[in-house]
């Protein structure tokens, strides 16, 4: 066989192998896409905030204030 169709014939395998080789990777990555979305819980929206102490020992308010009125302070 002439050596440059030897060469071409070479250089012509190893397209189809890096092209296979990118397909196939993409393909994995793919999978993997789906399967991290299946492991996933549905509602990822929600956030759950802590709840903050209204004063600084710590307690809350037991009934919540009316509007535009000041909250009362526990007794001490």
């Amino acid at each position: 066989m002439h050596p440059e169709i030897a060469q071409q014939l070479s250089a012509q395998r190893g397209h189809e192998m890096r092209a296979r080789a990118e397909q196939a990777t993409s393909a994995r990555m793919a999978r993997r896409a789906r399967r991290a979305l299946r492991r996933v819980p549905e509602d990822t929206g929600g956030f759950a905030i802590p709840a903050i102490p209204d004063y600084v020992d710590g307690s809350f308010i037991a009934e919540p204030a009316e509007a535009g009125g000041v909250p009362e302070r526990p007794a001490a």
